[in-house]
């Protein structure tokens, strides 16, 4: 199944609803080229909605990785939000949640990038 990644405007942080499975493919670029695109538009705050992933694997972990250092290269914020327990249980064991920001909720994730304003 294809990765569906809806995008959205919400206070000024732009927020990707992903839902399906982001692992080796086509699923794992579309992803890059979203974060990229929005990147290139000028977007500084992007959050990434977890809670519709099914499935995470290696190269997926690689995508979300990859997302977080070009925002952070393009000065722009990342974060991670509505994480299920196996995708949190993943990030812990591969230590990446010591590397994102992440929220437990989407509004909590838009509040937390409205209070970073600009700080770049």
């Amino acid at each position: 199944m294809a990765l569906k990644i809806a995008s959205r405007e919400v206070d000024g942080v732009v927020v990707l609803a992903l839902d399906g499975r982001i692992v080796l493919g086509e699923e794992t670029v579309g992803l890059r080229d979203k974060v990229k695109s929005l990147l290139g538009e000028g977007k500084k705050k992007i959050v990434l909605d977890l809670k519709n992933v099914t499935m995470i694997d290696s190269s997926g972990l690689g995508a979300l990785v990859t997302a977080h250092t070009s925002a952070k290269t393009s000065g722009a914020t990342l974060r991670l939000c509505n994480l299920g327990s196996r995708t949190n249980e993943l990030l812990q064991l591969t230590r990446l949640l010591t590397v994102f920001e992440v929220s437990d909720s989407e509004a909590a994730a838009v509040h937390a990038m409205a209070n970073v304003a600009s700080a770049s």
